[in-house]
């Protein structure tokens, strides 16, 4: 089954009729899912930006990672709820969009990047500066950063391509 296919038989459920029903729906939940990438990306930002010895240089990145990834970890929750709705409302518009499939190829990439670099940084005895990756964090920061930036942009252009 090709993937307009499955998006012509998406389009055609009760659900997506459902949601493009009700008109306020789907701005509603775009105006939700811009809320949550807010969040995200701040959360992003303060660890991101801690772990690259930018800001907040006078607390332990532990500290700073385990206030701001509960934050990061929700909004990607609301995020993966929102665009579900999206994609079931408007499938041609998302499914068979390229830069769709950048965003989430993109957000895979940083959220796989955000479990692999800091859940090791929560651990008790984790001691940033001993790590064997330790020459790598200022980079992979820079790299976090520079991905959930690339997820707005695509988010963004999905209305124009």
């Amino acid at each position: 089954m090709s993937l307009e296919t499955f998006s012509y038989g998406l389009y055609d459920t009760p659900i997506s009729v459902g949601i493009r029903a009700i008109s306020w729906l789907i701005p509603m939940v775009q105006s939700i899912h811009i809320i949550a990438i807010a969040v995200l990306v701040g959360s992003a930002l303060v660890m991101d930006l801690r772990l690259a010895g930018v800001l907040a240089t006078d607390e332990s990145p532990r500290t700073v990672v385990r206030r701001h990834l509960p934050w990061l970890w929700s909004a990607l929750a609301v995020l993966l709820l929102t665009g579900l709705v999206m994609v079931t409302g408007e499938p041609y518009r998302e499914l068979l969009n390229t830069t769709f499939w950048y965003k989430m190829g993109t957000v895979l990439f940083a959220f796989v990047l955000t479990l692999l670099f800091r859940y090791p940084i929560l651990h008790p005895e984790f001691k940033l500066e001993h790590a064997r990756w330790s020459l790598l964090v200022k980079p992979l920061a820079w790299v976090s950063l520079a991905a959930w930036i690339f997820v707005i942009y695509c988010g963004r252009w999905i209305a124009y391509t």
